[in-house]
């Protein structure tokens, strides 16, 4: 594929890649994220309970996204790999403030180990406008 049809996607309001990757992408009409886990856009590791990791993986999602040229409102799919199940319910409700009346599909996925040790990680597709 064309480079001129990939635009790779950074921005200082959201943590640098921590490895070989992009924020995110826009290619083909859609914006697709990395996962997002609780680092701070300096790079620190947020510790704290899956709320206050589901919150900062969720603002970052968003500022990547709005420096693609959308938002949480253009999200049509998320994957979001939770270290432990049991973390649920909080994470829903951590995550329904952030979506509030757009619900776009999602997978949850239980994962062994995520990068820093993190509870969770998020990633998106949203279509471009």
């Amino acid at each position: 594929m064309s480079s001129k049809l990939l635009q790779s996607i950074h921005t200082p309001n959201a943590p640098e890649a921590i490895g070989p990757y992009s924020q995110a992408i826009k290619a083909g009409g859609f914006v697709f994220t990395s996962g997002a886990i609780a680092l701070k856009p300096d790079g620190t590791f947020l510790e704290g309970d899956i709320e206050v990791q589901s919150e900062q993986a969720l603002r970052n999602l968003r500022a990547i996204l709005e420096a693609s040229g959308v938002g949480l409102a253009q999200v049509v799919k998320t994957t979001c790999f939770l270290v432990n199940m049991e973390d649920f319910a909080a994470f829903n409700a951590v995550y329904a403030k952030f979506f509030d009346e757009h619900k776009p599909a999602r997978s949850t996925i239980a994962v062994k180990t995520l990068p820093k040790n993190a509870l969770i990680e998020i990633e998106a597709i949203a279509v471009l406008s």
